[in-house]
């Protein structure tokens, strides 16, 4: 397997340092030749000078470049007959990600999306114990960086829990009420969404990247019992209704790599023909929704004294 990965950026670089552990050969790119030239060096990685070199060189890309630019490598990748893992968000736009999930269906090739947090050791410890859940409420919450300013906080960090809701929920979205507001940049660094679903779930979210204390949790409340991923601190608590009383469910985290886990999944769906993690579909309903969250929260900026 040849697996080529453009973007060596603060997280390509480890999608680069991991691939190069999974895949049999492995050649990187990046628009910063000098970025390039130096993780090349450290990482011990042939380089190629453009896109299309890479594309043509590659049995499956890592797309790992920022988000404005994924519409078109991913393009490129798949009309060449390439198979693609792309981080999240899968596009810039909606309809750019509709494109590139019809273009992966129509040359019968694998588009996998990055949601790492489907990877989470304690997500995975409990995936299957979440079957039903009514109420699910999430809170990730992060110091400001300058790095991803240039996206929303709907787009860089609450993604990673619509994703999540999405899949638990199991359900078509109903509607959606959200606000938001900018703060230290020109776009919504603190935004509240609710998300109602078809099937009468509800899932309230928070997500701030201006806040003092880190936070990443997710908590799940559905018939008789109640599970809270701390996707941070990798830990779990579960409780259940039994003979009348509350009582904690035993649940082991079993320690892993969520990075290598996302990438081992992609390389096995292409090679074993096993199924996506997270499909280029699901990555596109994912998009949709934090777009519509984004929209309604924007017009709620305009309300403001």
């Amino acid at each position: 397997m040849k697996a080529g990965v453009t973007g060596v950026g603060h997280l390509g670089y480890h999608h680069a340092r991991i691939m190069k552990t999974l895949a049999d050969e492995v050649m990187i790119h990046d628009t910063d030749p000098v970025r390039l030239q130096k993780v090349s060096e450290e990482l011990g990685i042939q380089t190629a000078g453009s896109i299309e070199e890479l594309v043509e060189w590659a049995d499956a890309l890592d797309v790992s470049c920022t988000t404005s630019a994924h519409y078109e490598v991913v393009q490129t990748a798949l009309n060449s007959g390439v198979p693609v893992l792309v981080e999240k968000p899968i596009a810039a736009t909606v309809e750019q990600g509709l494109e590139m999930v019809e273009t992966a269906g129509e040359k019968g090739l694998v588009l996998a999306v990055g949601h790492i947090e489907r990877f989470n050791p304690a997500m995975i410890a409990v995936k299957d114990a979440i079957q039903t859940p009514i109420f699910m409420e999430g809170h990730r919450l992060a110091g400001f960086s300058v790095r991803a300013t240039d996206v929303s906080v709907v787009m860089d960090l609450m993604i990673h829990d619509i994703d999540i809701v999405l899949w638990k929920a199991a359900s078509p979205v109903a509607e959606i009420h959200a606000s938001g507001v900018p703060v230290l940049t020109e776009t919504v660094d603190i935004c509240n969404a609710r998300i109602l679903f078809e099937n009468g779930a509800v899932a309230n979210l928070t997500a701030s990247r201006i806040s003092a204390e880190p936070k990443r949790k997710l908590r799940f409340f559905q018939k008789h019992g109640y599970v809270s991923v701390d996707f941070a601190a990798r830990e779990v608590t579960a409780l259940q209704l039994k003979g009348g009383s509350i009582v904690p469910v035993p649940v082991t985290v079993l320690e892993s790599d969520a990075l290598t886990a996302e990438i081992r999944s992609f390389l096995s769906a292409v090679t074993d023909n096993t199924p996506v993690a997270v499909s280029g579909r699901e990555g596109l309903k994912a998009l949709t929704a934090a777009a519509a969250i984004l929209e309604k929260s924007e017009k709620s900026i305009l309300n403001l004294p």
